[in-house]
C-alpha cells in the first residue's frame, strides 16, 4: 500500500527584522511620522534615504525604544519597543548622530563603562573593550582621555560603543559624520562585516555614494511616510537619465554631437553624457571607440540610489 505524502512542508518565512504599521508621531504642530508602514528583511544592510525632516531619526528613536509613537505599532526583532524597551536594548545597538561622551575617561574606560551597564563581568568588559578598540583602529588611543580625540575618532569610538553587547540589530544615524575618506572606507567595511556575521544594519545617511556601496536594500522616507523598500540592484529610476563621465585623449564632442547624445563639457578632456540605461551607455562607448576616440575613462556619475532618490523628489514636486 502506498501513501501520497505530498510536497514537503516549507519552512516558515523569516521574521522581519523591523516592522511598522501606521506609525504616527507629532512634536507640537509638526508631524514627524504620518502613518509610516514598512517591513525590512533580517541579516542585511538597509539604507534609510530621505530629505531632512522626513522622519528618519524619529523612526529610529521609536525602533530603539527611546520614543513612543502617538499611534500605530512597531516591532524590532519581533519585540514591541514600547511594551518591552529593556529587552530591545539588550539586542539592539543604537548610534545617534549626536552622542555625549565622558571626556575625562580614557577610550578604554569609556567602553568598559558601557560593558558594565550591560552587566558584563569586569574582565569580560575589558576584553571586549580592547577588541573593539582594535576593530575601529583606536588601540593606540586606549589610554587617551576621550576629550583629546578628534571628531572622527570620537565617531569611531561611538560606533565601538554600539557594538559592546554584540547586538543582532544595529540602528545607525549618520555614522559617517565627521569621518575622513579613509575612515569612511573603514566604516563601510565594518558595516559589511557585521552583515556577514548575521547582524541586521539600518543606516540613515545623506552620503548616498557610501550607502550604495554598503547596502543591500533601500527604504525611501519622505513626509513621514515610507515610499517603498527595494533591493538596491532593482531600484526604480522613475525614468531618470543615467549620467556618465567620459575622459578621452582626443575629440569626443564631435561624434557625440553627431550621434545626438546629450552631453556637458566639464573640462578640456572630460564630458558628462546622459543616456537611458547601461546598455545604451555601452553602445555609445562602442560607437566612440569604433570612430577612433581614445577613451581612457567612462564612469557613472551618481549611482542608481542617487537617481532613484532624485526621481522620488521630482515626483513629489509634480
Amino acid at each position: 500500500m502506498s501513501a501520497h505524502l505530498g510536497a514537503p512542508p516549507s519552512s516558515p518565512p523569516p521574521v522581519p527584522a523591523l516592522e511598522c504599521q501606521d506609525l504616527s508621531r507629532s512634536f507640537g504642530a509638526t508631524r514627524a511620522l504620518n502613518g509610516f508602514t514598512m517591513s525590512l528583511p533580517p541579516g542585511e544592510v538597509i539604507a534609510l534615504v530621505g530629505p531632512n525632516g522626513s522622519g528618519k531619526t524619529t523612526l529610529l528613536l521609536i525602533l530603539s525604544g527611546l520614543l513612543a509613537p502617538d499611534s500605530g505599532w512597531a516591532r524590532i526583532g519581533g519585540v514591541d519597543p514600547v511594551e518591552r524597551p529593556f529587552e530591545v536594548h539588550s539586542f539592539v545597538g543604537w548610534m545617534p548622530d549626536f552622542f555625549g561622551t565622558y571626556d575625562d575617561l580614557t577610550s578604554l574606560e569609556y567602553l568598559e563603562l558601557f560593558g558594565a551597564a550591560y552587566k558584563m563581568p569586569a574582565a569580560q568588559s575589558t576584553r571586549r573593550a580592547r577588541e573593539l578598540l582594535s576593530l575601529v583602529r583606536l588601540s593606540d588611543k586606549s589610554s587617551s582621555p576621550v576629550h583629546t580625540l578628534s571628531r572622527g575618532q570620537k565617531q569611531k569610538l561611538g560606533f565601538a560603543r554600539t557594538l559592546v553587547h554584540s547586538p543582532r540589530i544595529l540602528l545607525l544615524d549618520e555614522p559617517a559624520s565627521g569621518l575622513d575618506p579613509r575612515a569612511r572606507i573603514e566604516l563601510r567595511d565594518l558595516v559589511r562585516r557585521q552583515r556577514d556575521e548575521g547582524v541586521t544594519v539600518v543606516v540613515s545617511s545623506h552620503i548616498l555614494t557610501e550607502l550604495e556601496e554598503m547596502s543591500d536594500h533601500v527604504a525611501f522616507v519622505d513626509a513621514g511616510q515610507c515610499r517603498g523598500v527595494h533591493p538596491l540592484s532593482l531600484l526604480p529610476h522613475g525614468g531618470a537619465a543615467r549620467r556618465y563621465k567620459i575622459r578621452a585623449l582626443n575629440d569626443v564632442e564631435t561624434p557625440l554631437r553627431a550621434a545626438g547624445v546629450v552631453f556637458e563639457r566639464i573640462s578640456p578632456d572630460r564630458v558628462v553624457i546622459e543616456t537611458i540605461n547601461d546598455e545604451s551607455a555601452a553602445d555609445i562607448l562602442a560607437r566612440l571607440t569604433s570612430q577612433g576616440v581614445r577613451v581612457i575613462e567612462m564612469t557613472p556619475v551618481g549611482g542608481g540610489l542617487e537617481g532613484a532618490f532624485l526621481a522620488m523628489e521630482q515626483g513629489d514636486r509634480a
